[in-house]
């Protein structure tokens, strides 16, 4: 997710049993690969997980580059987006865009599968709009290819992130098939991933905007799937800490002046169900030293309470 699944994210991720944690979007554009903001998506060696790196773009040539790029900089995967449905990105023909073109899909696929000796996975929607839906199609194309495992969510990019999922689509793509095939979208908490898991039979659910505040889903889906049972809740003590670990880590990667201002955006996913959180963002917002921020968290975790 751009903007969210930096490292120190993705650490938190693979701490709470995530199996597979992606990088932001990488582009293919040689030109930037060297800017702050591209090293800062790259496979790191304090990866705590599996070192996957998703890279987006449309020229089948660059993007191979893209993957060999990586690949020789520490990524142990590569996953190719063709999922995102920002404008920014399809107006350039990249992310969703790629779908209403089969043939450039099979082309950029089997460039970067051949660039590299690690494992390509993709990423897709069901297809365009919902009169256009070619996800069968673009799965069969992409184990020809050679990819190694598919993930499908659930919209299609006309569908944006509005209304619901729907499983139909990815369901008839693992009988399609045979390499493992992920769900993904609105996969919410530990009883949504069995629901959609036993009706799409898909390998695995991908969790997206449901881990923002919440890294610690994954560790609670694994328990229900394993035990059949929910997991209790966190303790407002325990979520403390989990919040200050992730905030001083954000300060170390990024640096003090941007750390701050990543940090706010973290901070109001993980508050926002608690009483007298707005009033606390509304400061938090303002505050200007990471040593504030730290101990104005520290503060509040000392009074809130749980929304009822």
């Amino acid at each position: 997710m751009a903007g969210v699944s930096d490292l120190p994210f993705r650490s938190l991720c693979y701490q709470f049993g995530a199996s597979l944690a992606f990088s932001e979007m990488f582009l293919a554009n040689e030109q930037i690969w060297h800017t702050e903001q591209s090293l800062q998506k790259m496979a790191s060696k304090n990866e705590h997980g599996i070192r996957a790196v998703q890279i987006v773009g449309s020229d089948p040539d660059e993007m191979a580059k893209t993957a060999e790029f990586n690949a020789m900089h520490g990524a142990e995967l590569i996953d190719i987006n063709m999922g995102c449905p920002a404008k920014k990105v399809n107006k350039k023909l990249a992310g969703s865009a790629l779908l209403q073109s089969p043939e450039l899909v099979e082309q950029i696929l089997l460039n970067v599968v051949q660039a590299v000796s690690i494992p390509v996975t993709l990423k897709i929607r069901t297809g365009w709009d919902k009169a256009h839906k070619n996800c069968i199609e673009i799965a069969q194309i992409a184990q020809k290819c050679g990819i190694k495992a598919i993930t499908i969510h659930g919209r299609t990019r006309e569908c944006l992130f509005s209304g619901l999922a729907e499983y139909d689509s990815i369901k008839e793509v693992k009988k399609n098939i045979t390499i493992p095939v992920i769900a993904n979208g609105d996969v919410t908490g530990p009883e949504k991933a069995k629901e959609v898991l036993k009706y799409t039979k898909a390998d695995a659910v991908m969790i997206g905007r449901a881990a923002q505040g919440k890294p610690w889903i994954f560790e609670d889906i694994g328990f229900y799937l394993e035990n059949e049972k929910l997991k209790p809740e966190k303790s407002i003590d325990e979520v403390k800490q989990i919040v200050l670990q992730h905030i001083k880590s954000i300060h170390q990667f990024y640096g003090e002046k941007k750390g701050l201002l990543i940090a706010r955006k973290h901070i109001f996913w993980y508050i926002q169900n608690y009483i007298n959180s707005g009033h606390f963002r509304r400061l938090f917002s303002v505050i200007n030293d990471a040593a504030e921020q730290i101990e104005a968290l520290e503060a509040f975790f000392g009074t809130i309470t749980v929304k009822s």
